[in-house]
């Protein structure tokens, strides 16, 4: 029985260190972290290496209402568009014949045409935008 509580006791340091009271230490009096340490908070696991990196086809701007839009409309800034859909824009000059390759593609959209804006309005047309306000940036 004093075996079974000391592997719990080994068990719930490993899982939560001061779950029980006083946290486990090691010989220089410096506090084990346990797994629930690694994981929650800012520095945790999940903040830190897994929701803060880049990913793509993202952008950050602010959201703003317009009064030309409906309500489950968004206008987005055209050089944010041009970035965040540039391969479905070079695939179609591609494919139109508009452009020979990939370099003269981004040649093209580096000028920023007609023809790539008409591009970019198709491909948005199959693609949607989702958006996210955090709710503590708005406070009335």
């Amino acid at each position: 029985m004093c075996q079974e509580k000391l592997v719990q006791e080994a068990v719930d340091t490993l899982l939560d260190n001061g779950i029980r009271g006083q946290p486990m230490r090691d010989g220089h009096n410096k506090v084990y972290k346990s797994f629930s340490d690694v994981i929650e908070g800012k520095e945790g696991r999940f903040r830190e290496t897994l929701l803060g990196k880049r990913v793509d086809y993202s952008g950050r701007s602010v959201i703003v209402v317009g009064p030309s839009l409906s309500l489950h409309r968004c206008g987005l800034p055209r050089e944010i568009a041009i970035e965040l859909f540039q391969t479905f824009v070079i695939r179609g000059l591609i494919r139109q014949h508009l452009a020979p390759n990939i370099g003269v593609a981004k040649s093209k959209i580096r000028k920023k045409g007609p023809i790539v804006w008409e591009i970019l309005q198709e491909v948005m047309q199959g693609h949607p935008v989702l958006l996210n306000r955090a709710p503590t940036l708005h406070r009335l």
